[in-house]
C-alpha cells in the first residue's frame, strides 16, 4: 500500500519532493523519484508489507525498459510467477511489483486480467513511449490524472497534482454532485481539470503524440448470465471455499495482520475464516463508543471471546474525535460526507499500533443483499401497484404527521417509480435546498439501476456495488486507513466472490426477511447463530446528538447565516430553517449539517484563490 505519483512535466527535484511529501503518510517507510530521460518523473512513497527489503522498491525498473510505479497488492502474485517463471521471465525479488511488471511483458494490456487484487499501477514502457495504466475492478484504489493536451500528470491522491499546479478550477458541478450524494462520483473531482480513472479500467498516454485512451476490461452485466444452477446447499459449500481462500491470500504478508471486527455477520465471517486458515493467533480490533445506541463493541467481544482472537477494544474519546475532524480535509483531499470516516480514522489509528495490515468485511452487503434499504425499497415498492391518486393520498397523510422519516417516506411516494426512489434514498429525497439541480443526477452509472432485465433488489444492488461502494465506502477505507499508514484488505471483494454473488437465484441472497442468507450460512458454521440475532446498526459517530450538544455552538458559527451564502450552490435560507429544525429536534437532519461542514472546511483550505465554474 502505498502512494504513487508522476508527470510528463519535469517539475524540480524539490517541487517533485514536495508533492510526495504532501501524500507522504500513505507511504512513510521508502520516499523517491526517478527522471527517465528528461520527460518523465515517476515517484513514489512506499508502505513496506511485501518483499521489505530495498530492492523492491520503487519507481522499480524491470528488464531495463519497463518502469512502474504501485499502489496495492496482487494477491495472486505466488501462482502467477510460477507461470510466468515457466514461460522464460526471470526475477530478483520476491515482490508482486515485479510480477506485474513480468505479467505486462507477457501478455501486454491483458495482464490485468490476470490480476486478482486491489491495484492501481502506471507502467513507463520504453519500448512505445507509452504510460500504460490500471485500477482494480472494484476501484479499491484510488487514481487520478491531470490532462491538458501538453502535459500528463497523475497521483493516488488530488492534493499531489494539486502542489505547484495554478491551472485548476473549483467545478461548480462537481460541488452538485457532492451536495446530493455525500462524495464526488468517477470520473469526476473537486477540480475541473483532474479525474479519476474509473474503476475496473486502463488507460494509455502516448507520450510523443500525447493521445490519451481509456478503456474498461472489467464490469457486472446488466443481464443475467452464467446463473447457478445448484442447491442452496452447495451454493454455501462454493461460497465458503472460495471465501477461506480468499481470506488465505490476504493473510500473506512480511509484516503483521489483524482483522476488523465489529460484531456484525460481514466481519465476523472474515474472523472466523481467519482463524481457520491460519495458525497464529488472530488480532481482531473493534470500537467501543459511550453514547446510548452507539456502541456494538458488545457483540464483537462476544465474537471474538468465541474465535478466541487476540482481541482489541478501542474507545471512541469525544475530544480524539473532534481532533480528527479538524485534520480530515488533510486526508480526504476533496469534500467526502460520509461521516462513518472518522470512527474508521480512530480504529484505523490505533489499530495501527499493533498491525499493518488488516482485513475488513466490506461489500458483504453490496454482495449479497444486506443494507435495510434493500428490504425498504422491496416494501415500498408494493404500494406502486396502487392505483396513483390512491398513492398521492397516502403521500399527503404522512407528510402532516409530526414523525420525520414518515414526512419522508410521504415525500419519496411523490416519485413516480421505485427506481426514481431508490436514487432519492442515495441522494436525498428533498434536495429543493441546491440550487444547481440540472447535473447532479447525471451518472452514467444509473444503467445498472434502470433496466428490466433483472428483479429490483438485484438492480439496486449492482447500482450500490457500482456507486456507493466504489465512490463513498472504498474512498472511506482508502482515506482512513492510509491516514496512519494501515493497509486495508476485503476479501468479499475478491472479484471471484463478487462474480459467484451476481450469479446466484436472488432467493440464495434474501429469504423472506433474512438478508445475506448465503454469508450467514458460512458464518454460522463457525460462529453461535444466537450471538447475531440483534437488528443491523451502522458504523456512526453520535452526530446526531452532539450537534445538538457539544458541538451546537461550533455548528451555529460555522453555518451561520453569513456564512452559509457563502457557500456555493444552496439556498441558504432554506439550509438554514433546516438546521434550526435539527436543533428543535422536529427533524434529523446532522447529515445535511455534516456535508456543509465539510465542504466549507475544505472550501477554506483550498478555495481561497481558486474560481469555482
Amino acid at each position: 500500500m502505498c502512494g504513487i505519483y508522476g508527470s510528463t512535466k519535469l517539475y524540480t527535484k524539490e517541487q517533485v519532493e514536495n508533492k510526495l511529501n504532501r501524500i507522504r503518510f500513505r507511504g512513510p517507510d521508502k520516499s523517491q523519484h526517478l527522471y527517465i530521460n528528461d520527460r518523465l518523473v515517476l515517484g513514489h512513497n512506499r508502505l513496506s508489507i511485501i518483499d521489505l527489503d530495498e530492492r523492491s522498491n520503487q519507481p522499480f525498473t524491470y528488464a531495463e525498459k519497463i518502469h512502474i510505479v504501485f499502489n496495492g497488492e496482487i494477491y495472486n502474485f505466488q501462482s502467477l510467477k510460477k507461470t510466468l517463471k515457466n514461460e522464460g521471465y526471470q526475477f530478483r525479488t520476491t515482490s508482486d511489483t515485479e510480477v506485474i511488471c513480468a505479467a505486462y511483458m507477457a501478455y501486454g494490456k491483458n495482464c490485468v486480467t490476470k490480476f486478482n487484487g486491489m491495484f492501481a499501477f502506471v507502467i513507463y514502457d520504453e519500448r512505445t513511449d507509452e504510460l500504460f495504466g490500471a485500477r482494480d475492478r472494484l476501484g479499491q484504489k484510488p487514481l487520478y490524472y491531470y490532462f491538458d493536451n501538453h502535459t500528463f500528470e497523475f497521483a493516488s491522491q488530488i492534493s499531489a497534482i494539486q502542489l505547484h499546479n495554478a491551472n485548476l478550477s473549483i467545478s461548480k458541478k462537481a460541488i452538485s454532485y457532492y451536495l446530493a450524494w455525500g462524495n464526488i462520483p468517477d470520473p469526476y473531482s473537486i477540480f475541473n481539470e483532474i479525474k479519476k480513472l474509473k474503476a475496473g479500467h486502463t488507460f494509455t498516454y502516448n507520450l510523443q503524440n500525447k493521445k490519451y485512451q481509456e478503456e474498461c476490461y472489467w464490469d457486472i452485466s446488466i443481464h443475467p448470465k452464467n446463473r447457478f444452477s445448484g442447491t442452496f446447499s452447495e451454493a454455501t459449500e462454493i461460497l465458503e471455499t472460495t471465501l477461506k481462500d480468499a481470506v488465505k491470500i490476504r493473510l500473506f504478508a512480511d509484516v503483521p495482520v489483524g482483522v476488523f471486527l465489529s460484531g456484525g455477520v460481514d466481519s465476523s465471517t472474515i474472523a472466523a475464516l481467519a482463524t481457520k486458515t491460519t495458525s497464529s493467533k488472530v488480532k481482531t480490533f473493534s470500537v467501543k463508543f459511550n453514547e446510548k445506541g452507539f456502541d456494538e463493541s458488545i457483540y464483537a467481544e462476544k465474537v471474538a471471546k468465541h474465535l478466541q482472537t487476540d482481541h482489541h477494544v478501542i474507545e471512541c474519546n469525544y475530544n480524539e474525535g473532534i481532533s480528527l475532524i479538524e485534520d480530515f480535509c488533510h486526508y480526504f483531499d476533496e469534500p467526502f460526507a460520509d461521516s462513518s470516516a472518522i470512527p474508521s480514522m480512530l480504529l484505523s489509528k490505533h489499530t495501527r499500533k499493533h498491525v499493518t495490515v488488516a482485513l475488513s468485511g466490506d461489500a458483504g452487503d453490496e454482495n449479497f443483499i444486506g443494507y435495510q434499504r434493500y428490504a425498504m425499497t422491496q416494501r415500498g415498492a408494493m404500494l406502486y401497484h396502487l392505483p396513483t391518486p390512491v398513492r398521492k393520498s397516502i403521500a399527503g397523510l404522512l407528510k402532516i404527521t409530526p414523525h420525520y422519516k414518515l414526512k419522508t417516506l410521504g415525500e419519496a411516494l411523490h416519485f413516480k417509480t421505485v427506481n426514481e426512489v431508490y436514487l432519492a434514498a442515495m441522494t436525498g429525497v428533498n434536495l429543493d435546498w441546491i440550487t444547481e439541480k440540472d447535473s447532479f443526477l447525471d451518472v452514467s452509472e444509473r444503467k445498472y439501476l434502470e433496466h428490466n432485465h433483472k428483479n429490483l433488489l438485484e438492480r439496486i444492488s449492482g447500482f450500490d456495488l457500482k456507486t456507493y461502494l466504489n465512490w463513498d465506502i472504498n474512498t472511506k477505507v482508502d482515506r482512513a486507513t492510509m491516514a496512519y499508514s494501515l493497509e486495508s484488505r476485503s476479501p468479499l471483494m475478491d472479484y471471484r466472490i463478487v462474480e459467484f454473488a451476481q450469479s446466484l437465484p436472488t432467493h440464495f441472497k434474501m429469504k423472506g426477511s433474512n438478508q445475506k442468507r448465503i454469508l450467514k450460512e458460512v458464518l454460522y458454521n463457525h460462529v453461535p447463530k444466537e450471538i447475531f440475532n440483534r437488528p443491523k446498526a451502522g458504523f456512526t459517530m453520535p452526530f446526531s446528538q452532539w450537534f445538538k450538544t457539544e458541538l451546537k455552538d461550533f455548528v451555529l458559527s460555522e453555518l451561520s447565516k453569513e456564512n452559509l451564502e457563502n457557500l456555493p450552490g444552496i439556498d441558504a435560507e432554506k439550509v438554514y430553517s433546516k438546521i434550526q429544525q435539527h436543533m428543535n429536534g422536529s427533524w434529523n437532519r446532522y447529515p445535511l449539517i455534516w456535508k456543509l461542514l465539510v465542504l466549507k472546511q475544505w472550501l477554506s483550505t483550498n478555495g481561497k484563490h481558486i474560481s469555482i465554474t
